[in-house]
């Protein structure tokens, strides 16, 4: 399996009812363009929770930065926000990145120097049977002898 080069997309937006189906959308589009199709309805559904924790954090039209990137293994999904209020996870009321935990195979979120990042990542379908580390160099090939139908070689005076 060859690995796929890097992608990457990011879009500000201001988190509106109106703009999280487009940018949904959006984020589907370029999945399907990278040939990620299996992972839209999994990445969309994250993407829309994190969105909604924007909204509950930092107001119903916060900014915010949307930013999605497809390493040829994993496919990593953020949002970066001015909110003051840290994620958490609390399954217990069904709320915050609950849902997030569930879809993702890691997610964390990370303080910046006016808001924050939430994120999660998925290992893609196509590349969990792939090894986690790099497959060893071949061994060099070793000189070979010259066979039997090899020519003699000149005897020297």
């Amino acid at each position: 399996m060859t690995a796929a080069a890097p992608r990457r997309y990011a879009a500000q937006l201001r988190v509106t009812a109106e703009r999280v189906p487009q940018i949904r959308r959006i984020v589907a589009a370029h999945l399907r363009h990278w040939r990620l199709a299996a992972e839209i309805p999994a990445a969309c559904r994250g993407l829309v929770e994190l969105l909604a924790h924007v909204r509950r954090t930092a107001g119903p039209e916060a900014e915010c930065t949307v930013e999605v990137r497809w390493s040829g293994r994993h496919l990593t999904v953020s949002v970066a926000d001015r909110g003051p209020r840290m994620a958490r996870l609390d399954s217990a009321r069904g709320g915050d990145l609950a849902a997030v935990a569930a879809i993702g195979d890691s997610w964390g979120t990370c303080p910046t120097g006016d808001g924050k990042v939430v994120w999660f990542t998925r290992r893609v379908a196509a590349s969990r049977e792939a090894p986690l580390t790099a497959p060893r160099p071949p061994r060099p090939v070793p000189e070979a002898a010259p066979g039997p139908d090899a020519a003699p070689a000149p005897a020297r005076a």
